[in-house]
């Protein structure tokens, strides 16, 4: 389910007065409204006369009166604590109307309650083995009392104990239930932040940006077993595209908000910034140039909710938050947990899928929790690849109609099943903890995150007939004859660690002082390879024969290395007044990068010195003389390109909030930061909310944002295999050097460090409450952003004669770069609208959410003063470039999903409709919209055990066709005309974009216990 709340700062609990309340309470299903009747003026207790003590507070939390309701079946998920907190948790996730005396529910310990029950039920077993009872009177309203208080007795006036006392005193629980208990209120109600903010939480009215909030059960609902596909099947906003062939992205796929790039989306874990993946995106795919954050390394069963922000937020949180704020919150119950068991396959057969989790609490005596949870993944590969078309050995004749005549004998049954062409390989183990301990005032808490990921993916087919790739010895063969599949093995190992303690005032003030370390690292090793020159090596330099070659020739090296990592100190501290609450805090960080070099054999070119050929004339006509260095489909990264760089950062900021009159709330943030390289920046944000009605609101926000350039951007170099499109329309292999700005190169031309994109964010938006059940939001956004750092295209020679000798003097013949190049501007609007009833004997729950964006280059523009300024700058950014920025995302996203359940059973059905995307790769392509059906049945065997069955893409729905940028097509027949193959090329979808994938129907069947 998705819920709507504020998020302008996270993890954080307040109060905050709003002095004048004349709205009465509304219905929005998953929104947590919290009253706390608190303050008690004079005026008001001559009801308390005789006791030596003030009023306690009261807590009414109020989403929906439980007169309807009580007797349904509800999924609880609520974890063993103390029971005012406990209560909480059972008003959120029943959506009624709770009323307790919260001085005396904190003197008790609740129960944890896991599985369905009827909200009564749930609440027997809540407050089982306490002395605290639930009573629903007349009107439906639900109150907590002592047990031995008459339950008939509806003014409860005989109870003893000052809060007994007040509790009827002030919430008159008789024929005007809830509303009574407001007007007696009036201005001493306050609220309380659940989730979301620094500042007091706000009723769905009060929001002043949009945010979601996607609950562990709307993940699991999904079917998807990688948190980036789930959150990509419920949050339209947010794109997960798939490519194939690309190096490390396809071990570590690109996550956008918003279609803006991979690093313009800030992600927290627990409200802790999270460090980025140490990966960059060169190769041609969504978020080329950039460097995200590994949404998969966190367990979905370690989850219990995920926060999705909507709009800008550099003000509040730093760089990145341009596009939002994606917020992760682990899991936090002191007891019970679950075991579950997902396998599942797609329709052809391949892509088996087995996923364990295992999650449970533990408590730390009464004042803490401990909560682990252990995952294992095991993916096998997809294949969607087309057959290869071209010829593998020499020999071939082309004839006049196009077609091949095959030479070579081995032609006509060669296997033409050659690449590999779809997801990868994957293995998964991940383990996170997170706990939470009461000490003196405050709370003591912390997470440990790990994953390691063991990944392999494919690079193209070497074929006999490959000069380059594949020499010709002394028998006048291949070095492998039968030509090789290199695969690109990766090790992705990801740690974070946090501990903190945060304290809260009597004078409604809190400081939070937290250390955050993170770090991301992955490892290269190319297997079924050889380098190329070193056969050629072993043959003049060792004298081997053709046979002891191929013997001899190692088929797997280690290329490279790269390792991120982040330290951050936070200090927060808040403070909440009678007519505004304001928030300031500091932050420290650091952040390292390295790359690690490769064994020799993955990156030495060792039959050519200073770019001269060494064993030139001496093959005698028979074999190769000059192959290509390094190992074929990765190559290895030299001690020459190894780093190690580190950045300090340091920021302030201050954040408010106010009332400034009885229905108009104003927010408003002030940041700045200071980076060691470009310098310092100052960012702001003004956020307003007006109800006109009780159930229409206006939200509006605008604010300056800002990204400083990733460590491997700033960083990052080597030179890579890229296979790219030529003039004539064919895939090719090229050696591309990706040169840091501060590399001699770059120096050499002029090119000028990176400095920090710019971003002005506008957001316009209405929430309006149609009934009770039917809630609708639609938000209009505007992000510019200037200076946008992008990688260049593949610059050769023959643009100018200044790069011409910076290419020479590199021993390069390709080379690309990090600019700050382009101006772009982004328009989009989100819709989402809610509707929960009963019907079919059950509840239903309908949401239909949109996303429309569209995304322009308004300018290009090469680095001023630099000899690049000589280059047509359409020379500098292609056409390709361009594309990948405006148009391989969808423009358009709507998902509509209805959940139902009905006793044991729970039923999610979901309809995702992924709009139209073009792709620029040699020629352009229109990608039709498609809409894809996902389902999944639950079903409970009894309290503890649950089974379900589930298709996502029930349909078997596919992209397009591809028509652009193939390789390996062509047909070939043999001596009497007979048709040995004929194909299009290897890749029958495009391996650039594909937003939903292009694997087909995923079926599977799951088990769950809790305990």
């Amino acid at each position: 389910m998705q819920i709507k709340l504020m998020l302008d700062k996270v993890a954080s609990i307040k109060i905050e007065r709003k002095k004048n309340i004349k709205k009465k309470k509304q219905t929005h299903r998953g929104f947590l409204f919290v009253s706390c009747l608190y303050k008690l003026r004079s005026n008001q207790t001559h009801l308390l006369s005789g006791f030596s003590v003030l009023a306690p507070a009261i807590f009414s939390l109020s989403v929906q009166a439980a007169t309807q309701t009580t007797g349904q079946m509800v999924q609880f998920d609520i974890k063993a604590q103390r029971a005012d907190k406990a209560l909480i948790e059972y008003a959120k996730q029943t959506e009624q109307t709770v009323v307790f005396s919260y001085e005396l529910a904190k003197q008790y310990d609740a129960n944890s309650v896991y599985g369905f029950y009827t909200q009564l039920d749930a609440l027997e077993a809540l407050l089982g083995g306490t002395e605290l009872d639930a009573v629903v009177d007349q009107n439906g309203l639900l109150s907590i009392k002592l047990k031995q208080i008459n339950r008939n007795d509806n003014n409860m006036m005989k109870l003893s104990a000052v809060s007994a006392a007040v509790l009827p005193a002030l919430l008159a629980v008789n024929s005007q239930g809830v509303n009574a208990a407001e007007e007696v209120a009036q201005e001493k109600i306050e609220k309380i932040a659940i989730v979301g903010s620094r500042v007091a939480g706000r009723s769905v009215e009060d929001l002043p940006v949009p945010v979601d909030i996607l609950s562990a059960e709307a993940l699991e609902n999904t079917g998807q077993t990688e948190v980036g596909r789930m959150l990509q099947s419920i949050a339209p906003s947010f794109n997960f595209s798939s490519s194939a062939i690309s190096d490390g992205t396809d071990a570590l796929r690109p996550a956008t908000l918003r279609g803006l790039g991979p690093d313009q989306t800030l992600v927290l874990i627990n409200g802790k910034r999270r460090h980025q993946a140490s990966i960059i995106h060169i190769n041609g795919s969504v978020g080329r140039g950039t460097a995200g954050t590994d949404m998969n390394a966190i367990p979905a069963s370690a989850i219990k909710r995920i926060e999705v922000l909507r709009d800008g937020a550099a003000a509040q949180y730093g760089s990145d938050a341009i596009a939002g704020v994606i917020n992760i919150v682990l899991k936090d119950g002191s007891e019970g947990g679950k075991a579950a068991i997902n396998y599942g396959q797609y329709s052809e057969g391949d892509g088996e899928t087995i996923n364990l989790d295992f999650n449970k609490g533990f408590a730390l005596g009464d004042d803490g929790y401990l909560n682990t949870t252990i995952n294992y993944r095991d993916r096998a590969p997809t294949n969607r690849a087309g057959l290869h078309g071209s010829c593998q050995f020499y020999g071939c004749t082309e004839l006049s109609d196009g077609t091949l005549l095959a030479g070579d004998p081995r032609e006509l049954t060669a296997d033409r099943n050659t690449f590999r062409i779809g997801d990868a390989d994957s293995q998964q183990f991940g383990l996170t903890i997170n706990t939470g301990y009461e000490l003196g005032d405050g709370e003591l808490y912390g997470f440990i995150t790990y994953s390691t990921r063991e990944n392999e993916s494919a690079a193209f087919f070497r074929h006999n007939a490959n000069a380059g790739g594949n020499p010709v010895l002394q028998d006048n063969d291949a070095t492998i004859p039968l030509g090789f599949l290199p695969k690109i093995n990766t090790t992705i190992d990801d740690i974070s660690y946090n501990f903190g303690y945060k304290t809260e005032f009597d004078n409604d003030a809190s400081l939070d002082l937290s250390y955050t370390y993170g770090e991301n690292s992955i490892d290269y090793t190319t297997s079924d390879t050889i380098n190329a020159s070193y056969a050629n090596f072993l043959r003049y330099d060792q004298g081997l024969s053709a046979a002891d070659i191929r013997t001899t020739i190692p088929r797997e090296a280690y290329a490279y290395g790269m390792e991120l990592s982040l330290q951050t100190i936070n200090i927060d501290f808040t403070q909440n007044f009678d007519d505004y609450s304001l928030a300031m805090g500091a932050e420290i960080r650091t952040d390292e990068y390295r790359i690690l070099e490769g064994n020799e054999y993955a990156y030495r070119d060792y039959d050519t010195l200073n770019g001269v050929s060494i064993y030139s004339g001496l093959s005698g006509g028979v074999g190769s003389e000059d192959a290509s260095g390094g190992s074929q489909g990765f190559g290895g990264s030299s001690p020459a390109s190894s780093v190690d760089e580190s950045r300090d950062v340091i920021s302030f900021y201050v954040d408010a909030e106010s009332y400034v009159i009885e229905d108009v709330i104003l927010s408003g943030a002030l940041r700045y930061d200071n980076y060691k390289g470009f310098g310092d920046t100052v960012n702001f944000k003004l956020a307003g909310n007006w109800s006109i009605t009780d159930d229409i609101s206006l939200r509006g926000a605008l604010s300056s944002g800002f990204r400083a350039p990733s460590m491997q951007q700033l960083y990052f170099n080597n030179v890579s295999t890229q296979f790219v499109v030529d003039t004539n329309g064919n895939l090719v292999a090229e050696e591309v050097g990706t040169f840091r700005n501060d590399s001699t190169l770059a120096q050499s031309l002029g090119i000028p460090k990176l400095k920090e994109e710019k971003s002005q964010n506008r957001s316009l938006g209405i929430v309006y409450n149609v009934t009770d059940n039917i809630n609708v939001t639609v938000d209009y956004y505007s992000i510019d952003i200037d200076d946008r750092i992008v990688i260049s295209d593949r610059l050769g020679k023959g643009l100018s004669t200044s790069l011409d000798a910076a290419l020479n003097s590199a021993g390069a013949g390709v080379g690309q770069f990090f600019l700050n190049g382009a101006d772009t501007e982004t328009r989009g609007v989100d819709f989402v609208a809610t509707w929960n009833t009963e019907g079919l004997g059950g509840t239903l729950d309908f949401t239909l959410a949109a996303n429309f964006t569209k995304t322009d280059v308004v300018s290009l523009f090469s680095p001023a003063g630099s000899s690049l300024e000589t280059v047509k700058v359409e020379d500098i950014f292609s056409a390709e470039d361009i594309s990948i920025i405006e148009e391989w995302q969808p423009e358009d996203r709507i998902n509509l999903s209805a959940l139902y359940q009905r006793d044991d059973w729970t039923v999610n059905l979901s309809l995702n409709r992924f709009g139209e995307y073009t792709v620029e790769d040699g020629g352009r392509q229109t990608y039709g919209a498609e809409i894809l059906t996902d389902v999944k049945v639950n079903y409970f065997v009894t309290e503890d055990l649950s089974v379900n069955i589930g298709a996502n893409n029930l349909f078997d729905v596919y992209p397009d066709k591809n028509e652009i940028g193939n390789s390996r097509s062509g047909t070939i027949v043999d001596a009497n005309g007979n048709t040995v193959i004929s194909s299009s090329g290897v890749f029958d979808y495009s391996r650039r974009s594909a937003p939903f994938g292009f694997n087909g129907a995923y079926y599977y069947v799951g088990a769950e216990y809790r305990f």
